[in-house]
C-alpha cells in the first residue's frame, strides 16, 4: 500500500480525486493510499474464497461483495471517515447501501495481502476493523499459502480464532459452519 499524493485530504478532495482516478484509493484519516493491482495469484484466491463464501450464504440474508467495492466505515463511536476497498465483504445489514458504497460496518472482511500492502492490511486495517466493530476479519497470505481469521470477543478486541498454512480447513467464528480446504484455496 502506497500513499497515492502526500499530505492530508479532506473527504470531499478525496470523492474529487476519486472522480478523476482509475486507482483503488483508500482514505484512511485524511491520507490517501493506493492499492496495488492483485497478481494472478491473489486473483485466484479471491475468486475462490469468493465461490466457496457464495455457496454458504445461499439462502442466507447475507451479501458478498468483491474488490473494487468501498465501503465508508461508519459507527456512532468514532468521529471522521473512512473508505477503504476490501477485497472481499460480507454484509447482512442492509440499511447501510447506497447507489455508490456501502456505509456501516459489515459483518466479516477479507484481505488478501500483497508484498507491498502487508503492514497497512496486518496492522492499520486490523486495528481500523477492529475499532469498528467488525466482527470478523480474514488475512490471507498467498505468498505463505495461510489464512489467518480474527473474530471480535466481548470486549471488542480481536482474538486469533483459527490460523491455517498450506492444508486443513478455516473456519468461520461468525458464520458457524462455514469451513473452507486451504488445498482447495491455493
Amino acid at each position: 500500500m502506497h500513499l497515492y499524493r502526500s499530505g492530508t485530504y479532506s473527504i470531499e478532495e478525496y470523492w474529487q480525486i476519486r472522480e478523476n482516478s482509475d486507482a483503488l484509493l483508500e482514505y484512511i484519516d485524511g491520507v490517501i493510499y493506493m492499492s496495488p493491482s492483485p497478481s494472478t495469484k491473489h486473483q485466484r484466491v479471491s475468486r475462490k474464497l469468493e465461490r466457496a463464501f457464495e455457496d454458504f450464504l445461499e439462502g442466507k440474508p447475507c451479501e458478498l461483495f468483491h474488490a473494487p467495492y468501498d465501503i465508508e466505515l461508519k459507527s456512532s463511536n468514532i468521529e471522521g471517515t473512512k473508505v477503504v476497498i476490501p477485497d472481499i465483504s460480507i454484509i447482512c445489514d442492509k440499511t447501510g447501501f447506497t447507489d455508490a458504497r456501502y456505509v456501516g460496518v459489515p459483518e466479516l472482511l477479507v484481505e488478501i495481502l500483497s508484498p507491498s500492502n502487508q503492514s497497512h492490511d496486518l496492522i492499520t486495517k486490523l486495528n481500523l476493523y477492529m475499532n469498528y466493530g467488525v466482527k470478523e476479519y480474514w488475512i490471507v497470505n498467498p505468498m505463505l499459502d495461510t489464512i489467518t481469521v480474527y473474530a471480535l470477543n466481548k470486549d471488542g478486541l480481536y482474538e486469533q480464532h483459527d490460523v491455517k498454512t498450506g492444508t486443513g480447513f478455516i473456519t468461520s467464528k461468525f458464520f458457524a459452519g462455514f469451513q473452507v480446504d486451504l488445498a482447495e484455496v491455493f
